[in-house]
């Protein structure tokens, strides 16, 4: 029995939950909003395509206590529209911050104990709040991070080489948001590191670097909001955790070294993160890793 439920079923947690009833991926979906209306609609839009699905998923709408025994909580509450086009994610902070802490309090009463996937922006300080709302394990309580924009990165490396993103493996590591950067020591397609194909190909790695990081803004820019590829994402890391397919994914998860969420490569299975790892990272990049770390932290404290 595989028990999901979304908190926020704005743009992106709607999109969350059709990938979810569209594939199967669960057997029950819970769906809480604080617009009733707006959660209730959602949830008889899901009944009435239930005849035309091939496998069988019971939507509903729900509360708190009924999260007691869910498998996985996706968090994807936010206030979209405090976000200005090139602007910065945290300024979601203040309106987010009451809210995950609300929501995390309320899941501590009920006794979950699944492991909470958070989409909220900013990703990385949510995150946290959550993991001490919740009082949960910190390996319990991870963010979409960067694995977004890993995928944005890949997007469009693979464009410069004429490949399928799929054939491109590397990471972007750090903050969602404008202190993250591409480890290109980490980046390579058919065999051969980035550096390679910069020089055989005569590519601009800043400038792919900088079109992975605005890759967002672009998207919100046209229609005023992003929902199909986080919602991807964040059902991507789903599938992971509810497999317990113990596989290496980039997510935002807690870092001893920086006393905070950061995104970099964990093995994720059915308890979040079951194993970490560290990467061979060039000098370079482990001091813009320390100096995203850092960059969180301050935009924290002025926001706060």
């Amino acid at each position: 029995m595989r028990k999901v439920g979304i908190v926020g079923i704005g743009h992106v947690g709607a999109t969350v939950a059709h990938l979810i009833v569209s594939q199967g991926l669960a057997d029950e979906l819970v769906l809480i909003d604080k617009k009733p209306e707006k959660v209730a609609s959602e949830a008889l839009d899901f009944s009435d395509a239930a005849s035309l699905l091939d496998k069988h998923i019971d939507v509903h709408v729900g509360d708190y206590p009924d999260l007691a025994d869910a498998d996985v909580v996706i968090s994807a509450l936010g206030h979209i529209h405090l976000i200005k086009p090139d602007g910065d994610r945290f300024g979601e902070l203040k309106a987010n911050l009451p809210m995950a802490k609300q929501v995390g309090a309320d899941l501590q009463a009920v006794g979950f104990n699944g492991v909470l996937l958070a989409i909220s922006n900013p990703v990385d300080v949510i995150t946290g709040i959550y993991q001490q709302a919740t009082g949960l394990p910190s390996a319990q309580v991870i963010g979409t991070g960067t694995y977004l924009d890993t995928a944005r990165l890949k997007r469009v490396f693979g464009e410069a080489l004429g490949v399928d993103p799929r054939s491109v493996n590397g990471y972007v590591l750090g903050e969602h948001g404008a202190s993250q950067f591409a480890a290109w020591s980490t980046v390579n397609v058919m065999g051969q590191n980035a550096s390679t194909w910069a020089a055989e190909k005569s590519l601009d790695l800043d400038k792919l670097e900088n079109d992975a990081r605005v890759g967002g803004f672009t998207v919100h820019s046209g229609k005023g909001y992003t929902n199909f590829a986080i919602a991807h994402a964040a059902v991507s890391l789903l599938q992971i955790i509810l497999s317990d397919a113990r596989k290496e994914a980039i997510v935002s998860h807690y870092n001893e070294d920086f006393d905070g969420y950061i995104s970099s490569p964990a093995i994720i299975g059915r308890g979040g993160v079951v194993a970490n790892f560290d990467l061979p990272l060039t000098p370079e990049e482990q001091d813009k890793l320390a100096a995203s770390a850092k960059a969180i932290q301050t935009k924290t404290a002025d926001y706060s």
